[in-house]
């Protein structure tokens, strides 16, 4: 079979996580993303957002009165020294172990931690290794 390379766009436009209790979520988020470079985008009444996480409490109207179950989400660091900031940060801030930072055996110069936030979530920091990016990010402008 001939090697294929595929170029795509976003996957995900947002994530939307319902919680027990805001404010702790909040501080173990926002402690993160302050390591991470990801300023908090705003909050309201019964919410805040960061980037494509939205994070409510389960009378927000966009969450329909239900919590939402394990999940597992991975965000991006630079370096593995971020990693390593991001799981201290998180552990500080409300979080647990879930899989202290090292090597991961998914590919090489695979580098993460694994930390639960308050309501169990799986939050992984992760950096791929030394790589070149095509774009830092993608860019919508309406």
């Amino acid at each position: 079979m001939e090697t294929q390379e595929l170029h795509r766009g976003r996957l995900i436009d947002h994530i939307q996580l319902v919680v027990r209790d805001l404010p702790a979520s909040q501080t173990f988020y926002s402690a993160i993303f302050e390591v991470l470079g990801v300023p908090i985008g705003g909050t309201g009444p019964g919410f805040f957002w960061a980037d494509e996480l939205f994070v409510s409490t389960a009378d927000s109207p966009a969450a329909q009165g239900v919590l939402t179950g394990r999940h597992h989400l991975a965000f991006q660091a630079k370096d593995r020294a971020t990693v390593d900031a991001a799981y201290q940060a998180a552990l500080a801030n409300g979080g647990k172990d879930n899989g202290a930072p090292g090597e991961r055996p998914y590919h090489p110069g695979y580098y993460a931690a694994f930390m639960l936030d308050p309501d169990g979530n799986n939050i992984e920091a992760v950096f791929h290794g030394d790589a070149k990016r095509s774009a830092p990010s993608v860019h919508i402008i309406f």
